[in-house]
């Protein structure tokens, strides 16, 4: 259980408490999914005890999702929830999302930072993580092809981002976060937000959408030409594709995802076309849409079975457009494989 393994992380830090309080870390360790808005939650674990500490109109529907050994304490608007906190000598916190407000409250400036602990077990998905994030890839990849046999000439990007958000709801999933749908020189940006312009007839389309299945986020891209590519679009296209592909030949457990963003960024280079790809080759995906590891060039972190990333290559040309084409890839005991199904098209 990691409740057990951070109270294990604790007594080597010499910690009395761990007091964490990025949410997607709470719903990791206790399976309560909350977004807190601006209130507080806050999940604090000692040598005996583990307390959820939440707003009280939160507190039902927690109580329904959370593990065993996690009790809740509920506070209501206008009351001081983090006075439910137990008192600590020498706490551990996530020092990348705590408030300085609460830090002060905590004495907690010069505390342990857990945050690296969690990030670390995180990477790794258990078998039930990796089961969720199949199903949410097989969504998202159903909800890419519908997309794609929508969009026709005189559509606005907001038009058919509002279809995607509909098959989506309409699957029994959520949304790991805002649709990009891009066309024709919208889509030279990389994050690019869909606006009103209409779609014609031998545009690139972008689209860039994810369903979330309990939790667990798939984080896909597709990008097609509205008709019949043109040469320079298709060349495009083959060379992206042959990168993304790249990726599944080279990772492996013990390959550091340094390694993987340098085959993949290898191919594109050579086609004299390096200076046009803007970013890392991908990220870790789990409980959000971006968790460790990256693969960027600086990015030493080995691989290991049940890590979950993205594979994004792109090309992008101002003025022009650009083409990305993303899947997610889970590392197996023998090499890796695309999470869900069609992870190739």
């Amino acid at each position: 259980m990691s409740i057990e393994r951070v109270r294990a992380w604790l007594e080597q830090q010499g910690a009395d408490v761990a007091v964490v309080t990025r949410p997607a870390s709470v719903a990791y360790l206790t399976g309560v999914f909350v977004n807190p808005h601006e209130r507080l939650l806050a999940l604090a674990i000692t040598p005996t005890e583990a307390v959820l500490v939440l707003p009280e109109l939160e507190r039902e529907r927690a109580a329904g999702t959370s593990f065993e050994g996690v009790r809740l304490a509920g506070y209501r608007d206008g009351e001081d929830g983090a006075a439910l906190l137990p008192s600590s000598r020498h706490p551990a916190v996530e020092k990348g999302h705590l408030t300085l407000a609460l830090a002060e409250r905590l004495d907690a400036v010069d505390a342990a930072d857990l945050a690296p602990e969690l990030r670390r077990l995180r990477m790794r998905k258990t078998p039930e993580e990796i089961a969720r994030l199949d199903l949410a890839a097989d969504i998202t990849y159903r909800v890419l092809e519908s997309a794609f046999a929508q969009a026709r000439p005189g559509l606005s990007e907001l038009e058919l981002t509002a279809r995607v958000l509909l098959d989506i709801a309409e699957a029994g999933a959520d949304v790991s976060f805002d649709p990009l749908v891009q066309s024709g020189p919208n889509s030279a940006f990389p994050h690019g937000r869909p606006g009103s312009r209409r779609l014609e007839e031998g545009d690139l389309l972008l689209v860039d959408i994810g369903a979330e299945w309990q939790g667990y986020k798939a984080d896909l891209t597709r990008t097609r030409v509205l008709g019949d590519p043109d040469d320079r679009q298709q060349q495009l296209i083959n060379l992206v594709q042959r990168a993304h592909d790249a990726a599944l030949a080279v990772a492996r457990p013990g390959v550091t995802g340094a390694a993987v963003d340098a085959a993949v960024r290898r191919l594109i280079e050579e086609a004299g076309e390096g200076a046009r790809f803007i970013h890392r080759t991908g990220h870790g995906l789990g409980l959000e849409e971006h968790e460790d590891p990256s693969f960027a060039a600086d990015d030493q972190t080995v691989l290991e079975p049940g890590m979950v990333i993205t594979v994004e290559p792109g090309v992008y040309i101002p003025g022009w457009g650009g083409i990305r084409i993303e899947d997610d890839l889970l590392v197996t005991e023998g090499g890796a494989r695309w999470l869900g199904s069609n992870a190739t098209g």
